[in-house]
């Protein structure tokens, strides 16, 4: 069992890394799509298999497929994504500024939401009902540090699969 979760923590890490540092939008779903696999299987390594499947349902088979339209939408008839330096350099220290801002705050909830459920930890976490209970008490903020996360991925989306006219 610890090998097998070993093995998913790699892919997920490595399967980020490709969704991140691809040039193609369609490629960076796929590595999206990857890493989703592997988090329902570190799901059910802890014996969370009602978590595992709403990763497959809700994110691997509902959200990817809207960030696809999404792609599909935005590059009908257009020109290939612009190259070259400068295209968005003016945001550049705002965006390294905000990030520390959210990493910072981040850690703070985290350490906040650490202490808290290292004090009691849950025995049956994949059942509906102790999910829901502890999703919107205990780990509220993971939840919507998810969300946050979800909404940067589709503005990315749009950003890179953006047509040349279209300026910030």
């Amino acid at each position: 069992m610890i090998a097998l979760f070993w093995i998913c923590a790699l892919v997920a890490i490595a399967s980020g890394i490709w969704t991140i540092s691809s040039r193609q939008p369609v490629h960076s779903v796929v590595g999206l799509i990857v890493n989703f696999a592997a988090l329902a299987v570190l799901f059910l390594t802890l014996n969370a298999d009602f978590l595992a499947m709403m990763q497959i349902i809700i994110y691997a088979g509902a959200i990817l497929v809207l960030f696809l339209f999404v792609i599909a939408l935005l590059t009908i008839g257009a020109q290939p994504i612009e190259q070259g330096p400068g295209r968005l350099a003016f945001q550049a220290a705002p965006s390294v500024v905000a990030g520390l801002a959210a990493l910072l705050v981040m850690s703070a909830g985290l350490r906040v939401a650490w202490s808290q459920s290292a004090s009691a930890p849950v025995l049956d976490l994949g059942s509906v009902a102790t999910f829901g209970q502890q999703l919107l008490t205990t780990h509220v903020f993971a939840f919507e540090v998810t969300a946050f996360i979800l909404l940067i991925a589709i503005v990315g989306v749009i950003l890179m699969a953006g047509r040349k006219e279209l300026r910030f």
